[in-house]
């Protein structure tokens, strides 16, 4: 027993240090051959290849070309062939016989850059498509991705994507410069955009949009769209005739007005009475948002609208307006306006027509031959000198008038004034009367209310007398009615003499009665009694009094 013990023993302590071996044995292995280190933007592409001997466990069926493996629910690998997910950065542990790694940076799109992401996994489109609907990892099919990647970073697994990432392009197209990729649309502007082709989820056609965009910043598929950037608002386009000119400074003719050089420049076209006519037309058009996707879808560009449009239409309308009148007609005032009106209402109908909007139309200036100005404007400043000599006229009387009216005033303000002190003084003479009289008034009423307050004093006097003395005399009548009183309840005066003798005595005054017998003791006791209480009722009544 004991050495089957000790045989079991020496096999536990030989497999303890074999096993510690072992397990070193492992996790050097694993540090130094399967140890992968993913730096801070980067990431790891896995590709299962099973196991690196036939024998050994893991061997799996290929995935399909194009495809990646299957991996079951906890990422296990079910087929040999590159893993969809990636792994980010961090120390990983990879067994370096089963797997193979690759290390690819991610993408990184800047600020004013969009990433432009190309799937080559998936179906093949059909119908001349190129363009995949769905974000990254979930399309389907081979294809340019129709939503592009604004600024970020992105872990995009190379074995499916191809990315380009570009900025801002700009695509000529013979005059026309469109945009795509970061499209950034200023203040001031609209976006019109062109589908390159249709879009399945929108429903959009290829062609020009009617919806435009607003100021801002737009990721835009180069692939998908382009877009045109057109300014709004108004903008002044002028066609002047060249004057002639001596060191920067017009020359003027002999009336005073500027001489044209040229026939070529402004808008130049025969009266209907065989003058030259030279004119200066100024218009301030413009394009309004609503209008912008139907003048591009139209004219191209804004200089196509204002070569082929705006300056031809000034050009024409002014012609045809102006040759049928006379040269006089386009110097009078009334004629000029009414030709004014008519030639910017008939432009603003045309603009209006062609999707463009007219804000003014002025024809600034109409050079008139001097042959025929100069006669017309001495008749006119002939008529302005009849005007003025006939105002000076108007004027001189009524400065006469004014002069009559300004000593009608004078007058009349003095009239005022006398008045105004004829009112002051009689005011000031009824005020002083009232003053009197109140003064009087009061005085009166101060002498009444005076006597009144000496008869009241003289009643109050009387009456406190008569109340004293009936006082007085009630007190008098009370105590002899008292003393009536007191007399009738003791029976006679003697007794109420002794009674009050009696009560006068001090308290500790001791009374020995001594009988004699019938004499003179008692008697004499008798008359003493008597005379006592006389005094004590009389010094009781100057008490009384007294108080």
């Amino acid at each position: 027993m004991k050495t089957s013990f000790t045989n079991q023993w020496s096999r536990y302590s030989l497999a303890v240090p074999a096993v510690l071996v072992l397990i070193f044995g492992v996790e050097l292995f694993q540090w130094t051959f399967n140890r992968v280190y993913v730096p801070q933007g980067n990431s790891l592409v896995l590709r299962y290849k099973g196991p690196p001997l036939p024998f050994l466990p893991g061997n799996r069926p290929v995935a399909e070309p194009g495809q990646f493996a299957k991996v079951d629910e906890n990422g296990r690998p079910l087929e040999i062939g590159i893993l969809k997910e990636m792994r980010g950065p961090g120390r990983h542990f990879i067994w370096i016989g089963w797997w193979e790694t690759k290390l690819i940076p991610d993408v990184t799109v800047k600020p004013g850059q969009v990433a432009v992401v190309s799937s080559k996994m998936g179906a093949d489109l059909k119908n001349g498509q190129f363009l995949v609907d769905g974000d990254l990892d979930e399309t389907t099919q081979k294809g340019i991705l129709r939503k592009v990647f604004g600024p970020g970073t992105y872990r995009i697994n190379d074995y499916a994507y191809n990315v380009k990432v570009i900025e801002e392009e700009t695509i000529k197209s013979g005059l026309q410069v469109k945009h795509a990729g970061w499209v950034s649309i200023p203040t001031g502007y609209v976006g019109v955009v062109t589908n390159l082709t249709d879009n399945p989820i929108t429903k959009a056609v290829p062609g020009i949009q009617d919806n435009i965009l607003q100021p801002g910043l737009y990721p835009v598929n180069p692939n998908e769209q382009h877009v045109d950037i057109v300014g709004i608002g108004y903008t002044e386009k002028s066609l002047k005739s060249n004057l002639k000119s001596l060191d920067g400074h017009p020359i003027l003719d002999d009336s005073g007005e500027p001489a044209v050089m040229d026939d070529e420049s402004g808008i130049s076209f025969p009266s209907n009475d065989g003058f030259r006519i030279h004119m200066d037309f100024t218009a301030v058009w413009g394009i309004m948002p609503d209008q912008a996707a139907d003048v591009i879808r139209k004219f191209g560009t804004l200089d196509a609208v204002e070569t082929k449009v705006v300056v031809p239409q000034i050009e024409s309308i002014c012609r045809n307006q102006g040759s049928s009148l006379g040269a006089v007609d386009l110097l009078v005032g009334e004629t000029r306006r009414k030709f004014q009106e008519d030639v910017s209402g008939a432009f603003k109908e045309i603009l209006l027509d062609k999707g463009l909007t007219l804000l003014h139309g002025f024809v600034r200036n109409i050079h008139i031959p001097l042959d025929v100005r100069k006669p017309i404007q001495e008749k006119f400043v002939a008529d302005e000198l009849k005007l003025t000599r006939d105002q000076e006229l108007l004027t001189a009387g009524t400065e006469a008038n004014l002069r009559e009216a300004e000593k009608k005033v004078e007058l009349e303000e003095e009239r005022i004034k006398a008045e105004t002190k004829k009112l002051v003084a009689e005011a000031a003479a009824e005020g002083e009367k009232e003053a009197e009289e109140t003064k009087a008034e009061t005085l009166q009423k101060t002498a009444v209310i005076a006597r009144q307050t000496a008869e009241l004093d003289a009643e109050s006097t009387v009456t406190l007398g008569k109340a004293k003395a009936g006082a007085k005399q009630l007190e008098a009548e009370a105590k002899s009615e008292l003393f009536t009183l007191a007399v009738s309840a003791f029976g006679s005066g003697s007794a109420y003499n002794e009674w009050v003798f009696a009560t006068g005595l001090p308290k500790d005054v001791q009374l020995d009665l001594l009988y004699a017998g019938e004499g003179t003791f008692w008697t004499d006791l008798k008359g003493f009694t008597e005379v006592m209480v006389g005094r004590q009722a009389g010094e009781q009544q100057k008490t009384t009094k007294g108080k």
